[in-house]
């Protein structure tokens, strides 16, 4: 068994719509403004539009009756430990039915560095020389394994309880809330249609590593039922003018132009009166 992160800001449990996943809801929250950003669909994946400049968080609601782990990826970054994500990093563990809110890079167990919409090279991937993978979020799902009887059984049974295990941190019933994902695979080479609209498009987004705030956590202990995920969720996102520019977004509707008619009345009208 490991020691993960525990996402428990009870403050913050709340009723959540579903934008993404089965197991785990996910969703991305402007901070500046308070909004859930709405999601837009393409070929068969999800997209946001983020501002420039405003900070945001990902929340996750589990919405299972079991634990499970999370482990949450920000341009193919392990929003924890830094690391290039792997599903089999180090995570964070939410209750049944909870919801979390995490709002950036783990930098300590009291502490974060805030997510923010920022251009793609200065984003936190990008100035570590990680630049491929910017544009997505990403969570790889893990269940929690059941022990069988017997091994309920030999534990009751035992004279000492086991060794403790290492431990990472795990967030404390009073702190803020945070998770653990997977990265999303880099998107599908795009066809020539979408290159051409690429070259009309602005820098594309990416997460930067913002200003610290408080974000206390603690550890506990997690056994994953198998070493796949049994879901992962992504989803990608890039400035409003881009997402347009792909075909994401819709245009906004133009006005119908009406051609001019040369002949607008059908006969010919009888002259003004002269008094």
């Amino acid at each position: 068994m490991r020691a993960l992160l525990c996402a428990s800001l009870i403050a913050l449990s709340t009723s959540l719509p579903a934008f993404a996943g089965n197991l785990v809801d996910l969703s991305v929250v402007d901070r500046d403004t308070g909004t859930t950003l709405p999601t837009y669909m393409k070929n068969g994946k999800l997209y946001i539009a983020g501002k420039p400049g405003h900070r945001y968080a990902v929340r996750m609601s589990n919405r299972s009756g079991g634990r499970i782990l999370a482990v949450l990826s920000v341009d193919g970054v392990n929003a924890v430990s830094g690391e290039t994500a792997g599903p089999s990093q180090n995570g964070y563990v939410l209750d049944a039915w909870e919801t979390t809110t995490i709002n950036g890079w783990r930098k300590s167990l009291d502490e974060v560095a805030q997510f923010n919409f920022t251009a793609l090279p200065d984003s936190y991937a990008a100035q570590t020389g990680r630049p491929d993978n910017v544009g997505v979020i990403g969570v790889a799902v893990f269940t929690e394994r059941v022990p069988t009887r017997r091994e309920r059984q030999a534990i009751a049974d035992a004279a000492a309880p086991p060794p403790a295990p290492a431990s990472t941190p795990q967030a404390s019933r009073s702190a803020q809330g945070m998770g653990e994902s997977k990265a999303a695979p880099a998107e599908a080479e795009r066809s020539s249609n979408d290159a051409m609209a690429k070259r009309a498009e602005a820098p594309r987004l990416g997460t930067g590593h913002g200003e610290r705030e408080w974000s206390q956590v603690g550890t506990t202990t997690f056994e994953r039922a198998s070493s796949r995920p049994a879901e992962q969720v992504a989803i990608w996102y890039d400035s409003r003018p881009n997402l347009i520019a792909r075909g994401i977004i819709p245009r906004q509707p133009i006005a119908r132009h009406v051609e001019p008619d040369p002949f607008p009345n059908r006969f010919v009208p009888d002259p003004p009166r002269r008094w």
